[in-house]
């Protein structure tokens, strides 16, 4: 079989792909590897728990409690709340281990389980596997010393979860959100309570969307991946701007007064250049991926702050920013880690941390994003070619080669193989759109031929 364990966690059609049994079993395991539950010595492992409103987290909740229960950790339950609470809260509280049970922006039917190590960190991989190796060999039959009578774990609410978590939130705003007016998409997700709280005690004049959620019509044709609602409400409500977030509101994006899009790449350069005002920013550096839109690169050289890049997803992001102590880090998609109040990425944090911004210059977003000029972005996907030779192939270099010299300092080329799908995608950018398109038609060509 596969590897269970994806970029986030452990995901799937809830109840099909992602069962209670494999959830439960993933949890006992997650605790003889996070908690070492069966060799305490006197000290009861504790596990906080919450998840996204899904109606299958519900099942999913209960069959994780049961695991970790089972196994000897005391559970705090704090109900729905986002993934970067449930990882604060972790580690406020002092807890051995924290799960979310959430699937962020994927549609309704799929769900997943995440767990964060001590302190609210994500997994590295090799935990990752000792958990996957320990669910595996159970699955199989491999006995494990179940506690009894008073070794079993005690489950209780933590209803003092959401206010705890806000009242961090506030605590990190550099200055008060009066006078704006922000429109706010909570996805019908984990964040349709807390982040409406957070921007009306900050100050800010509320309009939220998308804040009702009924179990099944989470990230339905609203959040931070259909911004159409948002962008017709701020118009429609005269906002200053608004904010949108994913399921379990790791994420954020923005839409400016008019309605245009302000996205991962233009939120990291103004929080970049506000932390480097308040000496927040690390040795000058932000961080972000390869997909990361050249024109944030250059507009970051333009104004003297180093960019690091790392493969795509924000785990690796967030690797580079431990690794080397940077302090701001993120991706195009508006995953956006500030390490230095959040282990992960923070939709609600981001989006006050930006509204602060507006309402401490006096300046709209669409000002403050023009730091940045987002250069043309073509992206080819080339199907049913053999992905593995992409980097070894000397008739794919050479094109390459051709398109980059064309493009000069003002374009880019990413040739990537997918990871799931047999095929490659081919992103060009150019500070011209028609010449984007021509150059990623030959590249795109230039693969299936090499490739094909």
């Amino acid at each position: 079989m596969g590897r269970l364990f994806g970029t986030d966690g452990v995901r799937g059609v809830a109840n099909a792909d992602l069962t209670a049994e494999m959830a439960l079993g993933l949890s006992v395991a997650a605790a003889h590897v996070l908690a070492e539950a069966g060799t305490f010595e006197g000290h009861k492992p504790t596990a906080v728990v919450g998840r996204d409103p899904r109606a299958s987290g519900e099942f999913l909740e209960a069959a994780v409690v049961a695991g970790l229960a089972s196994a000897g950790v005391d559970v705090l339950l704090v109900g729905v709340l986002p993934t970067p609470a449930v990882a604060h809260l972790t580690g406020a509280l002092g807890a051995d281990l924290g799960v979310m049970l959430s699937a962020s922006h994927n549609a309704m039917p799929d769900n997943g389980v995440k767990f964060f190590a001590r302190g609210g960190h994500k997994l590295a991989d090799d935990l990752e596997d000792r958990i996957e190796a320990v669910y595996e060999s159970h699955r199989h039959g491999e006995p494990w010393q179940r506690p009894t009578g008073a070794g079993v774990g005690r489950v209780r609410t933590y209803g003092e979860g959401f206010e705890q978590y806000v009242t961090h939130l506030l605590s990190v705003l550099p200055n008060r959100l009066d006078g704006l007016k922000i429109v706010l998409d909570e996805a019908h997700g984990a964040a349709s309570g807390v982040s409406p709280e957070a921007f009306a005690r900050a100050g800010a004049e509320v309009v939220t969307i998308g804040a009702e959620p009924d179990g099944l019509n989470i990230n339905a044709g609203c959040g931070s991946t259909h911004l159409d609602k948002l962008k017709a409400a701020v118009i429609e409500h005269g906002a200053h701007f608004g904010v949108a977030h994913d399921g379990d509101a790791d994420r954020c994006l923005a839409v400016d007064h008019t309605g245009a899009e302000v996205d991962g790449d233009q939120i990291l350069a103004v929080l970049a250049l506000s932390m480097r005002e308040r000496s927040a920013l690390r040795a000058d550096t932000v961080v972000a991926t390869v997909m990361s839109n050249l024109g944030f690169k250059l507009a970051m050289e333009r104004e003297g702050i180093r960019f690091v890049q790392t493969g795509v997803g924000d785990r690796y992001v967030l690797e580079e920013m431990k690794e080397h102590g940077y302090a701001l880090g993120g991706e195009q998609s508006g995953h956006v880690i500030i390490l230095d109040h959040a282990t992960t990425g923070d939709g609600t944090l981001t989006g006050l941390l930006l509204a602060a911004r507006v309402a401490e210059t006096g300046r709209t977003l669409r000002d403050l994003a023009s730091v940045m000029e987002r250069l043309p972005q073509v992206l080819i996907n080339v199907p049913d070619v053999d992905k593995s030779r992409v980097r070894t192939s000397a008739d794919l270099a050479a094109a390459v080669t051709e398109a980059e010299r064309e493009l000069g300092e003002t374009g880019r080329v990413l040739l990537r193989p997918s990871g799931t799908e047999p095929l490659v995608r081919v992103m060009v950018e150019a500070a011209d759109i028609e010449q984007a398109r021509s150059v990623a038609g030959r590249l795109a060509d230039a693969v299936k031929s090499a490739l094909g």
